[in-house]
């Protein structure tokens, strides 16, 4: 049996509920699978522990996530903890581990599930995956943006060579291991930029060309991001993987996730050469805390995506086989439509959404 060591970041809001049902999953599965078994560690980290200690995110914290196998997150974030210049505390813990631990790609799926009514339900179906450039681009700025007299704000975008290469080498591998777009089956990397316009993203495009050509089975495409959003209402099963910049991929990838039922579907992984942190792409919605109606689904699904990741990383086929049992749980639950939270529709409860998805894995098992 393989033990993974896990850092798990609760964080606010809704995070805690949210991840008390994504780990109480993976507690479960892993134990019946047998075959592997989770070291869970939990850290203070977030928007709260700023408002009571002035600190959001402690060296001992971070060197936790460090030592540790995959991190897990739920939600970081609260709109009154802010720095004097207007900035959310939650990215003293976000981007210090996207930007310490060069997690350069943001890897955001998205599918339609069968059951379950979405705006594009009577669209073609969906299913491709945006990679985000996670430590360049407009964000890169973060910090270091000019502020003139309260008169004058810039922020400059920043694009290097190495990074633009290394999350486009990341997309084609994920368009080498996916079965190609619903339209046709192609396996095909679209490239999302504005570089008619401006010099920065016609340098993002030309490194992305250099990659492109060095894997001559994969095709490729480009779209501008204003078009792409056209595309991912009206055409979204022209697209297989899609790689952008670092604020464009984070428009596009949220727009992908309404397509398809909302944020609450919505998993995310923040992956590196060593490291990989694993959390939902949707906020920690402090108005619905504590009521026990949010939706775990996107949390459940990025420790899916963690133990995928871990089995890649690892050549462990006991991970891989857990990750496809907890979401093809998930696809049962959302099918079934019986268990679904209020943003989809239903009535149930968080917790019952993730027992829900427990039953429906162990039936498959």
């Amino acid at each position: 049996m393989t033990e993974y060591r896990i850092a798990v970041l609760p964080g606010d809001g809704i995070g805690p509920e949210i991840t008390a049902v994504a780990t109480a999953v993976l507690q479960q599965l892993t134990a019946a699978h047998g075959g592997i078994s989770l070291d869970l560690r939990h850290q203070d980290a977030g928007a709260g522990r700023w408002l009571r200690e002035g600190v959001a995110f402690t060296d001992e914290a971070y060197d936790a996530c460090v030592r540790s196998d995959a991190i897990l997150m739920g939600a970081i974030g609260l709109p009154e903890a802010r720095h004097p210049d207007g900035r959310e505390v939650n990215g003293d813990v976000i981007f210090r581990l996207r930007f310490d631990l060069d997690l350069y790609a943001g890897i955001r799926p998205v599918r339609s599930w069968p059951g379950l009514t979405s705006p594009l339900s009577a669209a073609p179906p969906v299913d491709y995956v945006v990679v985000r450039e996670n430590v360049e681009g407009l964000y890169a700025s973060r910090t270091g943006g000019c502020n003139v007299r309260d008169e004058v704000a810039t922020d400059t975008i920043v694009i290097t060579a190495t990074g633009t290469r290394k999350v486009s080498e990341q997309a084609f591998r994920l368009a080498g291991k996916r079965g190609g777009r619903p339209r046709d089956g192609r396996r095909l990397v679209t490239c999302v930029d504005k570089a008619n316009v401006l010099s920065s993203y016609a340098f993002f495009r030309q490194v992305f060309d250099q990659v492109a050509a060095e894997h001559p089975d994969i095709g490729t495409d480009h779209v501008y991001v204003d078009a792409m959003t056209a595309y991912q209402v009206q055409q979204p099963d022209m697209f297989d993987v899609v790689v952008a910049e670092n604020m464009f991929g984070d428009i596009i990838s949220d727009l992908a996730a309404a397509t398809v039922g909302g944020l609450g579907l919505a998993a995310s992984g923040d992956i590196g050469d060593r490291h990989g942190l694993f959390q939902p792409a949707h906020g920690s919605a402090p108005t619905i805390a504590g009521k026990g109606v949010a939706n775990p689904i996107a949390t459940v699904l990025s420790a899916a995506m963690m133990l995928d990741w871990l089995a890649d990383r690892h050549a462990d086929r006991a991970a891989a086989e857990v990750a496809r049992l907890i979401d093809d749980a998930v696809g049962d639950v959302l099918a079934d439509g019986r268990v679904l939270t209020p943003d989809l529709g239903g009535t149930a409860g968080t917790a019952q959404v993730g027992e829900a998805i427990i039953a429906a894995a162990i039936r498959r098992r």
